[in-house]
């Protein structure tokens, strides 16, 4: 087992990427603490990883809370006593909006959320992870903000800048040996984000939703979006020893989108 006697924290993991990442972790050894706004998803998801015979926690946050941020890290003590792997996967896409017409309010508060909540839960664990030598750090990007996608401006800002979190994570604690990469997905069409996505895009161009996916798509070298599992299992790999000498990184799962 990768991840034998680790304990990970997944946020965002009621569904989706975030439970599928969860999933994969605790089948190969660590204890996750699942959370998320949802209760009733994240305690399906621990009851799920239980089942198959795996270590699960549910602590339910809104991340945008400060003090909930340090409920989860306080919940994955109190389970399981430490917290060896962070993965900040959970996100708000906010309005499709033109950047003229962004409301303020919503971009701030997909900044808390996607940038802001990686960096007070990345504040909360670094100090155990320094004081052992050892941890790691996976932040959850997107291909788009390696790309130039309209109406997405809040999105986009928010992941391009948690890449550069990451980088400068990975530079401070290099040394202290505790790694920290970024994962940037490309269409994941099963998440509830993307199918969202997709009808609120179609309303907006007064196209078929299928015409929209369709043309997301044909950017695509592989000509097919990527799935929830193809995630988890880059995450698996970047957060375990397999990928010992790797920080710093952000990785491209998108089946031939991005190129740097």
């Amino acid at each position: 087992m990768l991840l034998k006697g680790q304990v990970t924290i997944v946020t965002g993991g009621g569904r989706g990427i975030g439970r599928a990442i969860a999933r994969k972790f605790a089948a190969e050894g660590s204890a996750v603490v699942v959370t998320a706004r949802s209760e009733n998803e994240i305690r399906e998801v621990a009851a799920e990883i239980q089942g198959a015979g795996g270590k699960a926690s549910a602590v339910q946050a809104d991340l945008a809370r400060e003090a909930d941020c340090k409920k989860i890290v306080d919940g994955a003590h109190g389970a399981f006593g430490k917290v060896d792997i962070l993965v900040n996967n959970a996100a708000m896409y906010g309005p499709v909006q033109t950047i003229e017409n962004f409301p303020l309010a919503d971009w701030d508060e997909v900044m808390t959320v996607n940038l802001r909540s990686p960096l007070v839960l990345s504040q909360l664990v670094l100090p155990e992870m320094y004081a052992r030598k050892s941890g790691s750090i996976l932040n959850i990007s997107t291909v788009g903000a390696k790309g130039a996608f309209e109406m997405s401006g809040a999105y986009t800002s928010s992941k391009a800048a948690l890449i550069g979190l990451t980088r400068v994570m990975a530079a401070e604690g290099a040394r202290k040996g505790v790694r920290v990469n970024a994962i940037c997905p490309g269409p994941v069409t099963d998440t509830k984000m993307s199918q969202d996505l997709t009808r609120q895009y179609s309303e907006r161009f007064e196209s078929a939703s299928d015409e929209v996916l369709k043309q997301m798509i044909q950017r695509i070298l592989q000509g097919r979006p990527q799935t929830a599992e193809e995630i988890a299992s880059a995450a698996l790999f970047l957060v375990s020893d397999q990928a010992s000498a790797i920080t710093g990184q952000t990785l491209n799962v998108d089946g031939g989108m991005a190129f740097y």
